[in-house]
């Protein structure tokens, strides 16, 4: 509940655009029984249930424990930087990119300090938020426009991975390169035990078997087997009843977002002179256009308002994904890493962000030159 007065308090910028926009459009078409059309309730509901499970699982401390086990194999500054990163890379198709980011962005700066080893904490930060914005491409529970653009297209769940999957490998093995370039005395012992920043105990056993549960219906309603509202009231009644105060943790924010923005482009799609023109401007360029706008409003955002106007949505797909790298509010997880290292090391926040930007340009060149080559 403080999280959500904070907010309050604080309004978002995001939030703040799609409700003037939507604002703003109601004037050209009044609102009437037909906005409710315009909202994608099953895309918003599954979102909803997916943030309370996730925070659930979060705060029995189920991805701590997850990374402590992988952490205390390790031996060198290199491996301690691959674990981190591989991490989040393969966290965020089950758990979104801002959750990855939010649990093992922390993580990483205070096991790296513990280890004596803040010279890797730039690098590896950095390719902790790129691996999170890539490694939630591949899912359609990966990140929130990829939860909508699977709704919205129908497309069968081997059908959505097929589509990403050559983009997450290639993505992986610009990772393993960049842990070459990047990473300091990649052989270096760690100079002390880890064990002392790694969490002991889970939480509820109870608690952590009905969230994992909840995961799996949750699954089921993605792949369309569970109506989605049904998946919506057992969360609700399951979570309300064991745990009251998680249900209160889901980013509503971001789900206030969806809406104006589902409202605005709603009524735009109904004034035919505005809906003709983006569809011309749009049509052939849904890739080129979703990164350059995502560079500048942020994936989601692009998304929402792109989609529209194009039924070209694979290339939409693709490219508010790989539109997810470049600037620090492309995609806006990664501003959970800056905001957590900046908080800890203010007085390097500017090479943290010149770094950021020289290795997110560079993935995103690699990655629309390969999307090139694939005939995109």
């Amino acid at each position: 509940m403080n999280n959500i007065k904070k907010k309050i308090h604080k309004p978002d910028t995001v939030l703040t655009i799609a409700w003037v926009l939507a604002i703003i459009s109601a004037f050209f078409v009044h609102p009437g029984k037909e906005y409710l059309g315009y909202i994608d309730f099953r895309s918003l509901g599954i979102l909803w249930g997916l943030m309370v499970i996730i925070q659930g699982l979060k705060e029995n401390a189920v991805f701590e424990k997850i990374a402590g086990v992988l952490l205390s194999k390790v031996k060198n500054g290199w491996q301690l930087s691959a674990v981190l990163i591989f991490m989040c890379f393969i966290g965020s198709m089950l758990i979104t990119n801002d959750v990855a980011l939010i649990t093992f962005v922390p993580f990483a700066l205070m096991i790296l300090h513990d280890c004596n080893r803040e010279d890797m904490m730039i690098p590896t930060v950095v390719l902790q938020t790129v691996a999170a914005n890539l490694g939630s491409m591949l899912t359609p529970i990966g990140n929130p426009q990829n939860l909508y653009l699977y709704g919205l297209t129908g497309m069968g769940l081997g059908e959505f991975i097929l589509t990403l999957l050559p983009y997450s490998l290639v993505s992986a093995l610009l990772l393993v390169a960049a842990l070459f370039l990047l990473t300091p005395d990649r052989q270096k012992s760690l100079s002390t035990s880890k064990d002392s920043v790694i969490t002991s105990n889970f939480g509820s056993k109870r608690q952590i078997i009905i969230y994992g549960v909840l995961f799996v219906i949750a699954l089921l309603s993605v792949v369309r087997i569970l109506p989605w509202y049904v998946f919506a009231i057992i969360v609700l009644v399951i979570v309300g009843g064991m745990d009251f105060k998680i249900l209160f943790r889901a980013d509503y924010i971001l789900l206030l977002t969806f809406i104006g923005f589902f409202i605005f482009t709603g009524n735009m799609g109904n004034i035919g002179a505005i809906s003709s023109f983006l569809q011309r401007v749009l049509s052939g360029r849904e890739f080129a256009i979703s990164i350059a706008l995502s560079q500048v409003i942020s994936n989601v955002p692009a998304t929402l308002m792109l989609s529209g106007f194009t039924t070209n949505y694979k290339d939409l797909l693709l490219g508010v994904n790989v539109g997810g790298l470049g600037t620090l509010i492309a995609s806006m997880a990664s501003l959970i890493s800056y905001k957590a290292y900046s908080k800890e090391y203010r007085e390097n926040s500017g090479k943290y962000l010149l770094v950021f930007t020289a290795v997110n340009v560079v993935f995103l060149i690699i990655l629309v030159c390969f999307a090139l080559l694939l005939g995109r």
